[in-house]
């Protein structure tokens, strides 16, 4: 009898120690990811093109609310013109904040939802807005990459 009350208290820490540490396994994942997204974000906000590149998939998919889907190629020459809006003053970039972000982690995937909230100058005109973005993002090679990006303009 009382070896049995061992064995089941046994058993029954194994499962704690197990559950305890698959959450800290995630929330460190999730750390991991947090920090990517905003090394991403800061990149984004500087039209570093480069690093950008190196955090998407190669069969990336992107979709604003006004416009289809495109590819990583199509974006990264969006991105390009971007930072030529930058460098010659046509465009300053003030904030590109993301709040309320949410992950959902499925093993080497996860599903991040957000509010970005923006403000730029274009040709002299001040610009403010905000958008509900979703992003899905792979673990590939040890490395959390930006696999699709889609956003709907809330202000």
């Amino acid at each position: 009898m009382k070896k049995n009350m061992q064995i089941k208290l046994i058993t029954l820490a194994c499962i704690t120690l197990g559950f305890f540490q698959h959450a800290i396994a995630q929330k460190n994942e999730e750390t991991i990811l947090l920090e990517t997204i905003t090394v991403f974000n800061q990149a984004f906000k500087e039209s570093n093109v480069a690093k950008l590149e190196s955090m998407i998939v190669d069969r990336y998919i992107h979709t604003n609310s006004t416009s289809k889907p495109i590819d990583k190629d199509t974006w990264l020459a969006y991105l390009h013109k971007r930072k030529e809006e930058i460098e010659t003053g046509n465009l300053i970039v003030h904030t590109y904040d993301m709040q309320e972000t949410n992950i959902q982690l499925y093993d080497t995937m996860a599903i991040v939802s957000a509010k970005i909230s923006t403000s730029n100058t274009r040709n002299g005109n001040l610009n403010e807005n905000e958008y509900r973005v979703t992003n899905i993002w792979v673990k590939e090679a040890n490395s959390w990459k930006r696999a699709g990006f889609h956003d709907g303009k809330i202000k």
